[in-house]
């Protein structure tokens, strides 16, 4: 099974693979239309609206949580200091 390295998602179904390639290291929800990976600033919007729909938490509470998972993924080790 491989994880995402942008979300950390699961991934254990083509379908669940960036355009169904089993080859990419991103899940279809960090996927833009096109295959390519989203970029940090997009990955980190879309995880602050999900963590606001699925748990409540206002915007701010939020995103800090969204960059707090986003610390621990490969793909944006780059973004932050060690």
């Amino acid at each position: 099974m491989k994880v995402c390295i942008a979300c950390g998602m699961p991934m254990t179904d083509a379908s669940e693979f960036a355009c169904g390639d089993t080859t990419k290291d991103y899940c279809v929800h960090c996927a833009r239309p096109d295959g390519s990976m989203q970029s940090f600033e997009e990955k980190k919007a879309g995880m602050t609206n999900f963590i606001i729909k699925t748990q409540g938490f206002d915007e701010k509470a939020a995103a800090q949580m969204a960059v707090s998972s986003m610390k621990k993924l490969p793909a944006w080790k780059g973004y932050f200091n060690s």
